[in-house]
C-alpha cells in the first residue's frame, strides 16, 4: 500500500476510502467551460455540434461541457484558438460560482495562474468587478496575462507577487484563494512519479503555506464582504482543520453554499459546517471549497 493510500485510509471510513481511491484510478473525461465574454452559449453549442463534438451540459452551470470524444478535436476549433472555450475541470469552475462576484466590486484572485478562475470571474461579472489576480512566478505571471488576453478579460490588475506580501491596506469585497496544495484530489494512482511524489513532507509543507496565505486573505477582507477557500485536496489538515483555527482570529463565519446546485456533485463527508468536499470520479477532480463571511 502507498503512502497516499494509507494517508486517505486514516482519514476516511473503508468505504469512503475504497471510492477516492477508484477516483484516483479513473481516466477523467475532458471538460470546459464555455466563454460567454468572447461568444453566446447558444452559438458555442452550435459549433461543438457542426464539429460533430459529442458533450453534455454539467447540471450545476449551462457554461461547464463534458466532452465525450477528447481533448484533439476540440483544440483543433474555432472555439478553443479564439479563446471563447477554456479547458478547465469541473471542479476549479466552482469556486468562482460559490464567490459569486458582482459588477463594480474590488475583487482578489491570491494565486491566480493559469487563470481559469480568474477569468471565470471576469465573465461572470461580465468584466465590470475591480479584479487583481496575483502570482508569484514570473514565468506563471506571464502564462496568465497570455491566457487572460486571449479570454478577453479587461477588468484585470495582474500583479507578480506572493499574496502574502501585499500591504495590509488593500481591502476587497470578495476573495478567491485557491491555495497549492498536495493534490490529494488529483493524484493519478497509474502515474508512479506522482505517488512517489505524494509525501508527509509535502503535505506538511502546504498546510504552512495555505495556513498563512488564509490568514492573510481574512486579513484584507473588507467587513461584511465574503472569501472562497478552496484546494484540490481531500485531506481535512488541508481543508477544514486550518480554516478552523483561523475563523475565531478574524470574526468570520461559514456562509451556506446557495449559488451552486449541491445536490448534483459528488460529496464526500466534511466536518465544518457549509463545507464542500467532493470525491473524485471520472468527471471530478478531489476539491474542498468553503465561503466565509467577515463579521
Amino acid at each position: 500500500m502507498s503512502f497516499y493510500e494509507e494517508k486517505i485510509a486514516s482519514v476516511y471510513d473503508e468505504n469512503t476510502s475504497k471510492k477516492i481511491i477508484e477516483g484516483c484510478s479513473k481516466k477523467r473525461k475532458t471538460t470546459l467551460r464555455i466563454n460567454t465574454i468572447k461568444i453566446a452559449r447558444e452559438n458555442a453549442i452550435n459549433i461543438l455540434k457542426e464539429n460533430k463534438i459529442n458533450f453534455s451540459v454539467s447540471p450545476f452551470s449551462d457554461t461547464a461541457i463534458i466532452i465525450e470524444s477528447g481533448e484533439e478535436k476540440i483544440r483543433n476549433t474555432s472555439l478553443y484558438n479564439n479563446g471563447e472555450i477554456y479547458l478547465q475541470s469541473l471542479s476549479s469552475q466552482l469556486p468562482a460560482l460559490l464567490l459569486s462576484a458582482k459588477e463594480n466590486e474590488d475583487v482578489l484572485d491570491m494565486t491566480a495562474a493559469p487563470g481559469g478562475k480568474t477569468s471565470q470571474i471576469a465573465m461572470l461579472t461580465s468584466n465590470k468587478c475591480n479584479l487583481t489576480a496575483c502570482e508569484m512566478n514570473p514565468k506563471r505571471s506571464e502564462r496568465l496575462k497570455y491566457n487572460l488576453l486571449k479570454q478577453g478579460v479587461t477588468c484585470v490588475n495582474i500583479m507578480t507577487v506572493d499574496a502574502r506580501n501585499l500591504e495590509n491596506f488593500f481591502s476587497f469585497d470578495k476573495i478567491l484563494l485557491d491555495a497549492p496544495c498536495s493534490g490529494s484530489g488529483t493524484i493519478n494512482l497509474s502515474n508512479e512519479k506522482e505517488v512517489k511524489g505524494f509525501t508527509d513532507t509535502l503535505v506538511n509543507k502546504c498546510v504552512k503555506w495555505q495556513s498563512s496565505l488564509l490568514d492573510k486573505a481574512l486579513t484584507l477582507l473588507k467587513k461584511g464582504g465574503e472569501a472562497v477557500y478552496s484546494t484540490c485536496s481531500v485531506l481535512p489538515e488541508e481543508n477544514e482543520t486550518s480554516l478552523k483555527k483561523l475563523l475565531k482570529k478574524h470574526n468570520c463565519i461559514t456562509v451556506k453554499p446557495d449559488t451552486i446546485n449541491t445536490a448534483c456533485l459528488p460529496t464526500l463527508p466534511c466536518s465544518i459546517e457549509n463545507g464542500i468536499c467532493i470525491c473524485p470520479n471520472d468527471e471530478f477532480e478531489g476539491f474542498f471549497m468553503i465561503k466565509i463571511k467577515k463579521l
